[in-house]
């Protein structure tokens, strides 16, 4: 008989971001197992007033934003929100008849699924991203230690030991875990991974669309992705001058857009920057493919912290599908994904020198970057694809379940 699995995410599509796009990712490969899904979004899903949605093929229910005075009051708002979760998938799960919950982080899902799976006797999955607090940090609305962050990793800690399986999706965040007394055994790695199928190497750049960003002639050091403080985009603004005076033809292109924009904007025109980094604003998804072509180098400049030591990103695996060069900082996020010399190369975090050397030693390569593209979508198809990700599932569900899955 088929498993029935109900999902419960933060959002979803048709939202684009790398916490949707692993969802879909996930559910799809599901499908192809032979198992039936279904999916509800919290409260956080953002200008939704459905209580359905069809997008990219995949049918998602969502849940109302709660009302009242609990739901303008900081703290308690979030209450709210699981509040209003929970009420709408015991709803779904009374009417669907699933045979397990499968909740993904923030833990603001978690305890709905908890209490939902408690009320009617149904084994909860709980799959961690990244910890919330940390991400919380990095955008300024906690401090690290204080009242609320302490609270939320209290609330984390406590899921997790309800929780009849936990996932993690890297080593960081499941030793992390098991470093607060949860036994091993309960939490299992399901990592990040690629559509193998839906991505081809590179043909080359896409002239006219190099010509029209004024980058004709040039070799480009690009990210993709959203600006946000972590992800280390004012160390490669503050390396370009130091590139620039052994390379004159390197230019930066940016793409895409957040919280950091302006802040970016200004530090490259307080370095007279401006004719050398194109900031092209957020394009299209069907048009994101064009952009990746243009780029000869991809950066991934991530800042130390607890959140980049412990969670792996979704983009340098992308870029190592498509056969790009990439350089990252060597924070425990990337140590994971890439191999130094081998799939990628790595610098010392938060050093502007070295991210500058190594940048253009890697551009500089006799064969081109030729072996590290190929050792680099070699890993994507060995290891690092969805199939064999959720393949892992069978034993995790096998095991909330208290039944060996075929």
């Amino acid at each position: 008989m088929s498993l029935r699995i109900l999902h419960v995410f933060d959002h979803s599509l048709p939202l684009h971001s790398g916490y949707t796009f692993r969802s879909a990712n996930i559910v799809r490969a599901q499908h192809r197992l032979g198992w039936q899904t279904w999916h509800l979004t919290s409260p956080k899903q953002r200008d939704c007033a459905l209580d359905e949605e069809d997008a990219d093929g995949l049918h998602f229910y969502r849940t109302r934003p709660p009302r009242g005075v609990l739901a303008r009051l900081p703290v308690l708002n979030q209450w709210a929100v699981m509040q209003a979760t929970e009420r709408r998938l015991h709803e779904l799960a009374l009417r669907i008849r699933p045979d397990l919950l499968h909740a993904h982080s923030p833990v603001l899902n978690a305890w709905p699924a908890i209490r939902v799976g408690a009320r009617l006797g149904l084994p909860v999955v709980y799959e961690i991203r990244a910890f919330w607090e940390d991400a919380a940090v990095d955008h300024g609305t906690q401090s690290e230690g204080g009242p609320r962050y302490r609270l939320t990793r209290a609330l984390e800690t406590r899921a997790v030991r309800r929780a009849d399986q936990v996932i993690t999706i890297c080593e960081g965040l499941r030793g992390d875990l098991i470093a607060r007394g949860i036994a091993g055994d309960k939490i299992s790695v399901v990592p990040n991974a690629v559509d193998i199928e839906h991505f081809s190497v590179s043909p080359g750049a896409d002239q006219a669309l190099k010509a029209s960003l004024g980058l004709a002639g040039c070799r480009v050091i690009g990210f993709l992705g959203s600006f946000y403080a972590y992800e280390g985009l004012d160390l490669l603004i503050q390396a370009l001058p130091r590139m620039l005076a052994q390379a004159p033809d390197i230019r930066l292109l940016l793409v895409g857009g957040g919280p950091q924009e302006a802040a970016l904007k200004a530090s490259a025109a307080a370095l007279g920057l401006t004719g050398q980094v194109k900031f092209v604003g957020r394009v299209p998804h069907a048009e994101v493919g064009r952009y990746y072509s243009v780029v000869d180098l991809l950066a991934y400049p991530r800042h130390r912290m607890r959140l980049t030591d412990l969670v792996t990103p979704l983009k340098p695996l992308e870029a190592m599908a498509q056969g790009h060069l990439l350089i990252a900082s060597d924070v425990g996020g990337h140590r994971e994904l890439i191999e130094d010399g081998v799939t990628g190369t790595l610098f010392r975090a938060g050093d502007v020198e070295d991210l500058a050397a190594k940048a253009l030693a890697t551009l500089a390569r006799a064969d081109g970057g030729a072996a590290l593209r190929a050792a680099g979508r070699a890993f994507v198809e060995r290891e690092r694809n969805w199939t064999r990700s959720i393949e892992r599932h069978k034993a995790i569900y096998g095991r909330a379940l208290g039944r060996t899955l075929a």
